[in-house]
């Protein structure tokens, strides 16, 4: 199944997505509504609640009297931890079980207001934030939920901030206008993305790529992307390997001020390609299958000679990666490292390989025609990045964060 992430900052219209969602036949897992679940009447959670922060956060109908509560843990920060404390666990708990109740097929959407906050981030294989300016949010606390202007600032600066929650999206649902404009959006997200992800997962194959050759403007966000994928690969990884793997953002995207085809790079270190063999599933169910076919690379230096790696692509439609499974310490393995490292540190080796990307999308149309030409340009590229590593004294980079 599909698993994706919702949120958005209080007033920003979240639920307005989420109901959409629902319509279209997702199926929503709603952590607030299972935060109340918790702690209804009777039930162990309440209990624990009244036991950490006293009888005056329950009502006289034995229901958990939520303003109260608010007034208690807001502005305590101890207080707060204490309830999320017995919260929390709780949620997770019933919300595996919802998860593991839905179809195989399911696209299945958990509702988490601070997602970004608890760090949930990377169990997802899609955060969808919903985002709406400030003076917009407030507007709409002010008059639907009874709060006054002070009070929905106050709630809106206790949340994560729009830049943090911008960071950890991979579609953002622009919520400044009206409910018609809202549920095109949504609507869109779940035709054109959502879908063929989700089948794409189901069968463990690859979006398609596309032949066509496209060069784009160097992307801000590439940087953020790759590390959101670094956080998602680590954590589907971790159960198999038992720690943290050696991922690096490598490839044109990687290196600021480049040109590039719209693809996110990645490559995962393995001490062997059998090694590699016995992680294709954990990837595959992160929404990275294997891509068919034999994969190598070409040992620069050493004419004529090939090096065999594994490759890996997105099931998402809407995020193109390549995942290059590599042999640590194998001559792709560095180069990649090298190239990137020579690129970034050196402007003249960076100006002039943007200027042949130029030159060579001019006279080829399709990605295979490019990537041909291009092979003479790497192997005196491996020369001079050589000659800078000797220089400098590089050495390959520990691991990527994310």
């Amino acid at each position: 199944m599909l698993r994706v992430g919702l949120t958005g900052g209080i007033g920003a219209g979240k639920s307005a997505v989420s109901q959409r969602l629902q319509q279209l036949g997702a199926v929503i897992i709603d952590s607030d509504r299972l935060a109340r679940e918790v702690v209804a009447a009777g039930t162990e959670g309440l209990a624990e609640v009244v036991a950490a922060l006293g009888p005056d956060v329950l009502g006289a109908d034995g229901e958990l009297d939520r303003p109260a509560l608010g007034a208690r843990v807001f502005g305590d920060e101890a207080a707060r931890r204490r309830l999320e404390g017995i919260i929390h666990p709780r949620v997770r708990a019933r919300t595996i079980e919802l998860a593991t109740a839905a179809p195989p097929d399911a696209i299945v959407v958990n509702d988490v207001p601070l997602l970004v906050e608890v760090g949930l981030v990377p169990t997802f294989h899609l955060v969808i934030v919903v985002d709406a300016a400030p003076e917009v949010r407030i507007a709409r606390l002010v008059a639907t939920r009874g709060m006054t202007e002070a009070q929905a600032t106050a709630r809106i600066a206790a949340q994560a901030s729009d830049a943090d929650r911008r960071a950890a999206a991979d579609v953002i649902i622009d919520n400044n206008g009206g409910l018609d404009e809202l549920t095109s959006q949504v609507t869109a997200l779940w035709r054109e993305r959502l879908l063929p992800y989700e089948k794409n997962l189901r069968l463990r194959r690859s979006a398609p790529a596309g032949t066509a050759l496209r060069l784009v403007p160097p992307g801000p966000t590439w940087p953020r992307q790759a590390a959101r994928l670094i956080a998602r690969i680590n954590h589907a990884l971790r159960p198999a390997l038992g720690h943290e793997a050696e991922l690096w953002h490598i490839g044109s995207t990687a290196v600021p001020d480049l040109p590039a085809k719209d693809v996110i790079d990645l490559m995962l270190a393995v001490p062997t390609l059998q090694h590699a063999d016995k992680l294709t599933d954990a990837l595959a169910d992160a929404g990275l299958p294997p891509r068919e076919g034999e994969w190598f690379d070409n040992a620069r230096g050493l004419p004529g000679q090939t090096w065999p790696k594994r490759l890996h692509g997105s099931a998402d439609p809407g995020r193109s990666v390549n995942l290059h499974v590599r042999v640590a310490g194998s001559p792709g393995w560095r180069f990649a490292l090298l190239m990137r490292d020579h690129l970034r540190a050196v402007p003249e080796a960076r100006e002039e390989y943007a200027a042949m990307k130029e030159r060579w999308a001019a006279a080829h149309a399709d990605v295979e025609s490019y990537a041909t030409a291009k092979e003479p340009w790497f192997d005196a590229e491996a020369a001079a990045a050589e000659a800078w590593a000797e220089e400098t004294a590089w050495q390959p980079p520990a691991r990527d964060g994310g």
